[in-house]
Parts: C-alpha cells; sequence; structure tokens
C-alpha cells in the first residue's frame, strides 16, 4: 500500500490592518502551490493603535470568502494567533503533526528573520518562502546568509504595491495597478464598521505613475 504524500501547508501570518488586494493575490498563488493555506493575523508589539483583532480575522474571512480557490484550501485560523511566531509553529505542529510547513515571510523581513525570538527553532521547524515587495531587492548574498539556516525559496510572482500601512495613513501616493485597494466585502466591513480615518482610500483606484 503506497504511503499517502506529506501534507504542504503554507503558513502565512499577516496584521491584516486591513487585509487588502495584495494579500489576495498573495493567497491565490499560495493556493496553486500547497496543499493548504493557514492564515492568521496577530497584535504586533511594534505596532501601535492596531485595529481590534476580532475586526481583523472577521475581514480575512471576508477577503478569503471572495477568493476563487479551492474549497477550504486557504482558510483562517484563530488558534494560530500569537505575537512569537515559535508559539505559532508549536501550535501548527500540534493541529497537523505530520505536515511539511513553510513559513510565508515579505522581502523586507528577510534580514531581520535570524533575530527573531527562538530563531534557531524556527529555522529548524519551516522552510522559509519569501514573497517580493516593492522597495526590497533581496541580493543572492542575503539569500545565501538566511540559507545557511533553513531551505529558502523566492516566490515566483510580481511585487505588489499595495499597503496596509499606507492605506491607514491615507497615503494617496500613486501605485502601479488600476483595480481598488480592497475587496468589496472588505471595504463595505470597513465602511460600516467605521474602522479606519480615510473611507475613500478603499475606492479610490490606483494609478500609475
Amino acid at each position: 500500500m503506497d504511503c499517502p504524500e506529506t501534507l504542504r501547508i503554507a503558513l502565512f501570518g499577516t496584521s491584516a490592518d486591513p487585509p487588502h488586494r495584495g494579500h489576495a493575490a498573495i493567497l491565490t498563488w499560495l493556493a496553486t502551490q500547497f496543499d493548504h493555506v493557514a492564515v492568521w493575523t496577530a497584535n504586533n508589539p511594534f505596532k501601535a493603535h492596531q485595529t481590534d483583532l476580532g475586526d481583523r480575522f472577521r475581514m480575512l474571512e471576508l477577503l478569503i470568502a471572495e477568493l476563487d480557490t479551492p474549497s477550504r484550501r486557504v482558510q483562517v485560523h484563530p488558534e494560530l494567533s500569537h505575537m512569537r511566531t515559535v508559539v505559532t509553529l508549536e501550535r501548527a505542529r500540534q493541529i497537523w503533526p505530520s505536515a511539511q510547513f513553510s513559513l510565508v515571510v515579505g522581502a523586507d523581513l528577510v534580514e531581520q528573520l535570524p533575530t527573531w525570538h527562538r530563531a534557531d527553532e524556527i529555522f529548524a521547524a519551516v522552510d522559509i518562502l519569501v514573497i517580493p515587495r516593492p522597495g526590497y531587492n533581496l541580493t543572492e548574498a542575503e539569500l545565501a546568509d538566511l540559507r545557511q539556516h533553513t531551505r529558502v525559496t523566492v516566490a515566483a510572482m510580481p511585487a505588489i504595491d499595495v499597503s496596509s500601512s499606507r492605506y491607514r495613513q491615507c497615503d494617496d501616493a500613486p501605485a502601479p495597478a488600476s483595480a481598488p485597494k480592497l475587496t468589496p466585502a472588505v471595504q463595505a466591513y470597513i465602511a460600516q464598521h467605521h474602522l479606519y480615518p480615510c473611507p475613500q482610500n478603499s475606492t479610490a483606484p490606483l494609478t500609475t505613475p
């Protein structure tokens, strides 16, 4: 009897403050590469004035419901939420004891990874999948340094110039896209609950410079 293949799971933690079309594009791509995409948000100790965690989880659920992906391939997992990544990984291992994990991080975090709390345990537990971000051109030297600790792959997808922080700060700087920054369901939730000071950002199209 053949042994079942190991479940390949992408672990995608994000501030989701708010989740936007960039997150949607990443999750849609991850769904084509992995058996399951586990998504969560958590409070970041280095960020102030964060939207309530419950609201951010609800917005993630709404965004995922709008994705064109196989049923249940991408799911929110509140039980993974913790400010320490190593604790999240311990919880993930309890849920999926035999899975192969890839931790999804933005290119802006590559240099920081070795300084994270209990980084050696993180590297022992997961592969790293790097998502390109505008303004962060990774060098081979940076990747080589990280590859001394664990297996690292750079996602074969374009960098998406949409930012939660820019949305919160009412940044009207142009960006190379033509779609609204938020999906309709997330946009409606924000308007209904009056979550951010610049609701026009959810509807104003991004323009090409």
